[in-house]
C-alpha cells in the first residue's frame, strides 16, 4: 500500500511537471547578463535572446547586472525561483570565480542547472596604435625593456581577460601593470582612448576596432586561429608555446528547475545555434557556436572550475 502511494506521488509529480512544461512559457522570461552592455557576453546574449523570444512566443527581458567580477548577476540568477522564468548567461568568469573569491555568493556547479554551452571566442591581444610593437615578440621585448611601464586593461579583476594576461606575463616572463574595468565595454573604451595601451579582450568586442585601425591586433589567445580574423597568429605560434585561453558562454537556469523546462529550453537554444543566419552573424563577430547537452555542459563547467583553479592558485590572484 505504501509503495503504491509513493509510486502515485512520483507519477503525479512527473505528470504535473510535464503539464507545466506544455504551458511554458506563459509570461516574459528574464535573461540575466552579469556584465555591462557592450562586451562579448552582452552582444551574444542580445543576438540569441531575440531568436529565443520568437521561438517561445514571449518577450525576453534582458537584465544587465554587472559587478563583483560577474558575481552579482550570477548570485541573483542562482537564487531565483526555479520556474524557467529567470535564466542567466554564464561564462568562463563564473568558473574562475569559484577559487578567485572566498565567498562569491553562489556555487556555479551546485546552484545552477546547465542548459547548454552556446559559443566560445578567443581573446585577442591588442595594443593601442601608439605602442611600438607589431608582433607578440616585439611586445615582449618592449615590456622587458621597461618593466611595469606598459599598463593593460581587463574586464575586471579575475575576469578571463585578467587571467589570460597574467598567464601571458608568467609564460613570457614580462611585467605589465593591471588596470581593471567594470566589463569588457569599458575596458575597450579605455584602450581606444589610450588610457591603457595593452589588452586581452574578447574578439567580438575588438574586431571592429582592429578593422578601423583604432587598435592593433597582435594575436589570439587560443591554440588555433579564429575564422573571423585568420590573419592574426596565435600567441602559442608567436613565441609563447603552449599558451591557451578562451572565453565560453552558456545558458543556465537555477538548480531544481523542472527537467521538462530544461529540455524545452535546450531544444530551443540548439535550434537557434544551428540556424544558418545566426551562425553567419556570430561568426562575423568572432564567436564559434559550440553546443552540448545539459549533462555535458555540467561536466564541462566542473572541468573549467578545476582548470582555472590551478591558474588562480599558481598566480596567487585574489579578488576579495
Amino acid at each position: 500500500m505504501i509503495r503504491g502511494v509513493a509510486l502515485s506521488l512520483i507519477l503525479g509529480a512527473a505528470l504535473s511537471g510535464a503539464a507545466f512544461a506544455q504551458n511554458y512559457p506563459s509570461k516574459p522570461v528574464r535573461f540575466i547578463l552579469p556584465f555591462p552592455p557592450g562586451g562579448g557576453t552582452d552582444t551574444l546574449a542580445r543576438i540569441v535572446s531575440q531568436k529565443l523570444g520568437e521561438s517561445l512566443g514571449q518577450t525576453m527581458v534582458l537584465d544587465n547586472r554587472p559587478g563583483a567580477g560577474a558575481n552579482i548577476g550570477a548570485e541573483i540568477g542562482a537564487h531565483s525561483v526555479p520556474d524557467g522564468y529567470t535564466l542567466t548567461m554564464g561564462n568562463v568568469a563564473h568558473a574562475i570565480n569559484m577559487t578567485l573569491y572566498s565567498k562569491p555568493g553562489y556555487d556555479v556547479v551546485r546552484d545552477f542547472a546547465p542548459i547548454t554551452l552556446l559559443a566560445s571566442t578567443p581573446n585577442i591581444l591588442v595594443v593601442h596604435p601608439s605602442v611600438a610593437a607589431k608582433s607578440v615578440q616585439e611586445l615582449i621585448a618592449l615590456a622587458k625593456a621597461s618593466p611595469g611601464k606598459l599598463n593593460y586593461a581587463s574586464s575586471g579583476s579575475g575576469s578571463s581577460a585578467h587571467l589570460a594576461a597574467e598567464l601571458f606575463k608568467s609564460m613570457a616572463g614580462v611585467n605589465l601593470t593591471h588596470v581593471p574595468y567594470k566589463g569588457g565595454g569599458p575596458a575597450v573604451t579605455s584602450l581606444v582612448g589610450a588610457e591603457t595601451v595593452v589588452g586581452f579582450a574578447t574578439a567580438p568586442s575588438v574586431l571592429q576596432q582592429i578593422k578601423s585601425n583604432r587598435l592593433r591586433g597582435l594575436a589570439v589567445t587560443t591554440l588555433k586561429r579564429t575564422a573571423a580574423a585568420p590573419e592574426l597568429p596565435t600567441i602559442a605560434e608567436s613565441g609563447v608555446p603552449g599558451y591557451d585561453a578562451n572565453t565560453w558562454y552558456g545558458a543556465l537556469a537555477p538548480a531544481k528547475t523542472a527537467a521538462p523546462i530544461i529540455t524545452r529550453l535546450h531544444a530551443e537554444f540548439i535550434k537557434i545555434m544551428q540556424s544558418p543566419d545566426i551562425l553567419e552573424r556570430i561568426a562575423a563577430l568572432g564567436y564559434e557556436a559550440s553546443t552540448n547537452s545539459p549533462q555535458q555542459f555540467a561536466e564541462y563547467i566542473k572541468a573549467e572550475v578545476a582548470k582555472w583553479g590551478k591558474v588562480v592558485k599558481a598566480t596567487g590572484i585574489r579578488a576579495d
